[in-house]
């Protein structure tokens, strides 16, 4: 049996649920960083009840086809602020002309021994995919939602992509579009200086 220890929060979409996958869209990176990408980005999430936050994403070169995303956030509820910042990779693939972020992270599950009754803890990478768009200043990002699929496990790149490809073209809805966020390119702050 297997339970969430830790979770990274996901890259882009901190309130919603996104889908997570053991597979990517592609095998390894293959499409270059595009360095229009690269930058600080600010958005504002709203979600409708008394809650909103601030979120930005910074985009840097991690390596010739794979991107360091920093997400900085901060939840404000009433009069309580929660910061939060996560560091992921990510690089990006296409089906047909339309962009798609696979942000990598790592989670921490325990797993119960059988025998033992001993709990484990053990690493497992898992992909959350996002649809990217980039218009002069802006990007937008649509995370792909838990509910696109009842299931979980998909055994190839080319299995999850085929039925992405099946999904869009029957017109049905994979997209979380509640969160689906729209960020605008700003200067990065300077760091705040010490006392």
């Amino acid at each position: 049996m297997k339970r969430l220890l830790w979770l990274l929060p996901l890259t882009f979409i901190l309130y919603a649920c996104p889908f997570e996958s053991t597979v990517a869209l592609e095998t390894k990176p293959v499409e270059p960083v595009d360095s229009t990408l690269f930058g600080y980005w600010y958005g504002i999430i709203k979600d409708f009840s008394d809650m909103f936050g601030i979120e930005a994403l910074d985009f840097s070169k991690d390596t010739d086809s794979t991107y360091k995303i920093i997400r900085y956030g901060k939840a404000i509820k009433g009069n309580m602020i929660m910061p939060d910042t996560a560091y992921f990779t990510g690089f990006t693939s296409y089906i047909g002309t339309q962009r798609y972020m696979n942000v990598v992270a790592d989670i921490i599950v325990l797993e119960r021994q059988r025998r033992s009754q001993k709990e484990i803890a053990k690493k497992q990478r898992v992909y959350y995919l996002a649809a990217l768009d980039k218009s002069n200043d802006t990007i937008s990002v649509k995370a792909v939602s838990e509910d696109f699929s009842f299931r979980k496990k998909y055994n190839s790149p080319a299995e999850l992509k085929n039925y992405i490809i099946e999904q869009l073209d029957q017109n049905k809805k994979i997209y979380d579009s509640t969160y689906s966020l729209s960020y605008r390119k700003i200067p990065r702050p300077a760091p705040a200086k010490g006392f």
